[in-house]
């Protein structure tokens, strides 16, 4: 590696002479036997045009700017290849690099503003992207990631799962496209879907850990970022395509995604369509809890009655859904640049898990009338547009390198309807802008200044509407440089600081009652609500000024291993739900009650008032370091972090419910409500958020080994434990898990086979129970067919080929909606 560095260095120093300007670079790229290397990406970091290698390993990149750059040097099963360079005037030609083997993929990434690879980042990053992104892609975005290492999902049935990193999620894990937040409400509530498609991206990249400086407060756990070709950067003619079907939800699915243009204008047009019906389950969907059990044998004579509640066995009711959408985007291709728009339309219509029971009893004697079911279900109708600019210029100055400009205006609604009739209605409408200037090279270090402005008014109107609208604006100011200390020592710095506003519009203050008072019946009641003060009738606007700083190392001790450190310090500001939330959640079956509220607790019921305590920023001390071997036949990457965080905003369950104004079938179970009273509360389960100090740390580990040039095997874990500070634990954190993977690619084929073992979640919290383990088996296999256009596949897949009968511990609905069972899809994918 080192003797490969000086001679491209040689060979670029003798090309070279002072203060002209190069036109051209050209070279051979090789493997350690000299065999040419096909296909292999070739590009300068300031530049966007990328080049690829010949069939004899040649590359040619032509009109190169002049001043200091990065050669960079990708292909697939080789290590990446970096080499700092300064370009004048005289062509460089005759270059003869040469690439060593590695089993790890590395990705170059495009979330964070200054370039790094899955290898020459400081924090972990996961990279998706071709062959492997298409596999493991499902409906949502959480399920498309869940098997990636330090990665589990929030799931929410097939209809909604959210990525949860590192055993944070929601509010704390930004999920964004194209490096800006995708702008829907998806941090609001577990029910809600994450408003992006996976059908049309072209690489996901997950950053574990404190991402703050990139993105902001809202990123304090991690960043997920997809990526797409919306906005396109090239003309060159392409167009994929997709389609499958699966057998566990009779689910078909439909995309494609075309991309053209001339030498100065580029064009991009996508599509999907997908839709299902409710999905398999190896046994009945409801587990009945403890509460249940102990009063299991009081209830013997209404066996049928309880029998009836657990729903169909076999089926998930309710977990159907149908989506579609849409993008059209054009570039203007600049010698120095580019600058495009585009357009995006999504659609989408998803049962809600978990609320299918109202009316159950009728529907059983006519499940032949389908519109009739669809009209008692509960379900949700999305619609999104998104409008999105992005910029990106490089410049000749002595001082400015380039600027990266990026602009998106999203329109969000979804609709909660039960009955027929919308009951509640949640509105988003985002705006946000983002400049990275960049400077040249100064002393050694490298880095850009962010602008960054987001604003979000968020709206929900209706009964369940548990959060009032809010507007939410903030501003931001980040600094990032690095520097190579040495050849093999990287140093990254960072600063940001920011200014966050919520803004509650005035809304008053509602007065709550646990349901022994939920008719007002008692003098005494009314007595206590008028001695509140006034002044605790109405929330008030809050501000905060996050601040975030980090340092890095990627120290690459010797060639093919390197150690990355990274030690951080990070604020965040609470979401508007967790302020001001106070109302019945009936897609998660909760009723929420933000941190700005006090529950006060009396003999015989419970009542809900805001409080006068102060609320604080979340303050996260972060250390990470991550060891990784990325040449030979023998890879790994493994990862251990610590984070204390101080006033952790977490959603506290107490033993309180709260009437939540749903019948739930009270007119057809009156016979038996009296009965059932005596031993549980009715309404919903009242979780408040509190603040606490939390420490979060953990271990993620992958190795890979190369058997043979056709077999490959990878095993992987990780494991999360999250506590109070001062005792007990979080709620819904993930399990540790265990998995391997074994990999065989032929000529014309390739197969799969995975096995998951995910351990009992025991370190639970107060008023959460235990979940069992268990153990996923997948697998899937890939035919290439010749002679119908680039990479087509004939693919097969299959799920939890076990029929294993799961509860995911970290949802909502883990005693409702158990995982898929046994799944087999078939498609074909390819391109032209």
């Amino acid at each position: 590696m080192q003797y490969n560095k000086a001679m491209i260095a040689v060979a670029i120093a003798s090309t070279f002479t002072t203060n002209v300007l190069a036109q051209n670079i050209s070279g051979k790229i090789t493997d350690a036997s000299g065999k040419p290397i096909v296909n292999a990406e070739v590009h300068i970091d300031k530049e966007k045009t990328h080049v690829f290698t010949d069939k004899n390993g040649q590359f040619e990149i032509i009109n190169v700017n002049k001043g200091d750059a990065e050669l960079h040097v990708s292909a697939s099963n080789f290590a990446h290849y970096n080499q700092k360079i300064t370009i004048t005037e005289k062509d460089v030609s005759g270059l003869n690099i040469t690439l060593a083997p590695t089993v790890m993929e590395i990705i170059d990434v495009h979330a964070t503003p200054l370039h790094t690879s899955t290898i020459e980042s400081a924090l972990p990053v996961n990279v998706l992207t071709a062959d492997e992104l298409r596999m493991k892609q499902a409906s949502t975005l959480g399920e498309t990631l869940k098997n990636e290492v330090g990665v589990h999902s929030s799931y929410y049935g097939p209809v909604s799962s959210s990525p949860i990193i590192r055993g944070m999620d929601g509010p704390r894990v930004l999920v964004s496209q194209n490096g800006l937040d995708v702008g829907d409400v998806s941090r609001v509530g577990g029910d809600h879907v994450v408003a992006t498609e996976t059908a049309t991206a072209t690489q996901i990249e997950v950053l574990r850990g404190p991402a703050t400086l990139f993105y902001g407060s809202g990123a304090i756990g991690g960043v997920v970022n997809i990526v797409d070709d919306r906005v396109p950067t090239s003309s060159d003619t392409t167009f994929d395509y997709l389609a499958q079907h699966n057998s566990v939800a009779d689910e078909n699915e439909a995309s494609f995604a075309l991309n053209t243009g001339s030498e100065q204008f580029a064009l991009h047009l996508d599509g999907f369509w997908r839709e299902s019906n409710d999905y398999d389950i190896p046994g009945y969907a409801t587990l009945e809890d403890e509460h249940h059990d102990e009063h299991e044998e009081e209830h013997d004579d209404h066996d049928e009655v309880h029998e009836e509640h657990e729903g169909e066995k076999g089926t998930l009711a309710n977990s159907a859904s149908k989506s579609s959408g849409f993008t059209i985007g054009a570039s203007y291709l600049l010698d120095n640049g580019f600058i495009g728009f585009s357009y995006g339309r999504l659609d989408r219509e998803y049962g809600i898990p978990g609320h299918g029971h109202h009316g159950e009893e009728e529907h059983d004697e006519h499940e032949e009338h389908e519109e009739e079911d669809h009209e008692e279900n509960v379900y949700a109708d999305l619609e999104q547009d998104r409008f999105q600019m992005i910029s990106d210029l490089n410049f000749e100055d002595e001082f400015l390198s380039r600027l990266a400009t990026k602009f998106a205006y999203t329109d969000y609604k979804h609709q909660e309807i039960e009955g027929g009739e919308v009951g509640t209605t949640f509105k988003n409408e985002s705006l946000e802008a983002r400049a990275d200037l960049y400077h040249q090279e100064w002393n050694g270090w490298n880095g850009a200044w962010t602008l960054h402005y987001k604003n979000s008014d968020f709206e929900a109107l209706g009964e369940e509407a548990f959060t009032p609208p809010s507007d939410t604006s903030s501003f931001a100011f980040a600094w990032l440089e690095e520097k190579h200390l040495s050849d093999d020592l990287l140093l990254q710095l960072g600063a940001r600081i920011e200014y966050v506003e919520l803004d509650p519009n005035g809304v008053a203050e509602e007065h709550h009652d646990d349901e022994h008072d939920e008719h007002d019946e008692h003098d005494e009641h009314d007595e206590h609500e008028e001695e509140h003060d006034e002044e605790h009738h109405e929330l008030v606007k809050q501000d905060f000024t996050p601040v975030s700083v980090s340092a890095g190392l990627v120290w690459d001790y010797q060639p093919g291993y390197n150690l990355g450190f990274s030690a951080s310090f990070s604020q965040r500001a609470p979401s508007a739900a967790e302020l001001f939330a106070n109302g019945p959640h009936i897609g998660t079956n909760t009723f929420e009650v933000g941190a700005l509220y006090e529950l006060h607790e009396h003999d015989d019921h419970a009542d809900i008032d805001v409080g006068d305590q102060d609320v604080e920023l979340e303050t996260s001390y972060n250390l990470d370091i991550t060891w990784r071997k990325f040449e030979g036949d023998f890879g790994f990457i493994v990862s251990a972090f610590y984070n204390h965080v101080e006033d952790y905003y977490y959603q506290q369950e107490t033993d309180f419910f709260m009437a939540d104004g749903h019948d739930h079938g009270e007119e057809e179970h009156d016979e038996h409500e009296e009965e059932h009273d005596e031993h549980e509360e009715e309404g919903l389960p009242v979780f408040i958020y509190r603040q606490a100090d939390v420490d979060m740390y953990g271990v993620e580990a992958e190795f890979v080994y190369q058997v043979s040039n056709a077999l490959k095997t990878t095993v992987f874990t990780d494991y999360i434990r999250a506590e109070l500070s001062d005792g007990g634990n979080l709620p819904r954190i993930p399990p540790m898990r265990v998995g391997t993977q074994v990999n065989y690619q032929a000529e014309n084929y390739a197969a799969e086979l995975s096995v998951s073992h995910y351990f009992d979640q025991d370190d639970i919290a107060d008023y959460e129970t235990e979940t069992d383990g268990y153990t996923m088996v997948d697998a899937h296999f890939n035919y290439y067919l010749s002679g119908f256009g680039a990479d087509t596949t004939i693919f097969v897949k299959g799920s939890n080929l076990t029929d294993e009968d799961a509860r995911v511990h970290s949802s909502f609905l883990k005693n409702d909606a158990p995982l898929p069972g046994r799944n087999i899809t078939v498609g074909i994918r390819g391109s032209f």
